[in-house]
């Protein structure tokens, strides 16, 4: 069993690697470990807990630190040390500096896409825990079944902050139902009136597309965007390119498939966005 997290207290982390091997890991005294150990460090960091297939810890190691608000991880790193543990099972686990234990979209959609991966893998996601200096919150998401509660129950990871700045837990689906609307309105108007050439606004229907997508925790494709977008392909695919020069996206390798990638919102562009879509003015 490896532990690779520096400074973690000792006496936190004595519980947790107790009976390392010998019997399946203890949800209560895994969050309380959690809580003591990396609670109320001030930068967020990405910690893995390896298990086997009785959920037993093998390995648990940090593989990532970031900033105060976010950390940047990739999922190949995630599973490639999965696969040299011999692991069955992964708990993910990182923590928000700023004390609100509330997960972020992005948490949501970190979940789902790593819980799809690991099914591809058959290496089970058992469980995403957000960690604050009184918390350890399971991220809750639909598609994945705590089962460790139940005794066996490139993306970026945001802490939400007591703000987004400041929003309450609505704001995310009035944003997001906000630009849903606007989104059709301007498709329809494409289709009733036409004259794209007159109208169109192709890099801000990608924006909203964008946004639209990673707030319902999807991803999209280079190749989707170009094809929804209202120009010629090899146009949308030179919007794209000037969008990342800009920093407005990022293009993210896909994990399963080298030939493809993925367009996401830059993080100060997501925020922008929600802020303006969120306006109380609107």
């Amino acid at each position: 069993m490896t532990s690779n997290l520096p400074g973690s207290s000792e006496l936190a982390l004595e519980g947790l690697h107790a009976d390392v091997g010998t019997k399946p890991i203890d949800p209560d005294c895994l969050r309380r470990c959690l809580i003591d150990s990396m609670g109320s460090l001030p930068e967020e960091i990405l910690r893995v807990l390896f298990l086997d297939s009785a959920h037993r810890l093998i390995a648990d190691e940090q593989l990532q630190q970031g900033s105060a608000r976010k950390i940047n991880f990739r999922p190949r790193t995630i599973f490639l040390r999965a696969m040299e543990h011999g692991a069955a099972g992964l708990i993910i686990v990182h923590n928000h500096p700023s004390g609100n234990p509330q997960p972020s979209v992005t948490d949501l959609a970190v979940t789902r896409e790593l819980s799809d991966i690991g099914r591809t893998l058959d290496i089970e996601v058992i469980d995403h825990i957000v960690v604050t200096s009184m918390h350890a919150r399971s991220v809750t998401d639909p598609g994945i079944d705590n089962r460790l509660g139940q005794h066996t129950r490139d993306y970026v990871l945001r802490d939400r902050g007591n703000d987004f700045s400041g929003r309450r837990l609505d704001e995310p689906c009035r944003s997001l139902d906000r630009a849903r609307i606007v989104y059709r309105q301007r498709k329809l108007r494409r289709d009733l009136i036409g004259s794209t050439e007159l109208f169109g606004e192709p890099a801000w229907d990608m924006l909203i597309e964008l946004f639209i997508h990673e707030g319902e925790g999807k991803k999209l494709s280079t190749t989707a965007l170009c094809h929804g977008s209202c120009i010629p392909p090899s146009s949308a695919l030179r919007l794209i390119n000037k969008l990342c020069v800009a920093q407005l996206v990022v293009r993210v390798a896909d994990p399963c498939d080298g030939r493809r990638h993925f367009v996401e919102l830059a993080p100060t562009t997501a925020q922008r966005l929600h802020s303006y879509f969120n306006a109380e003015n609107w």
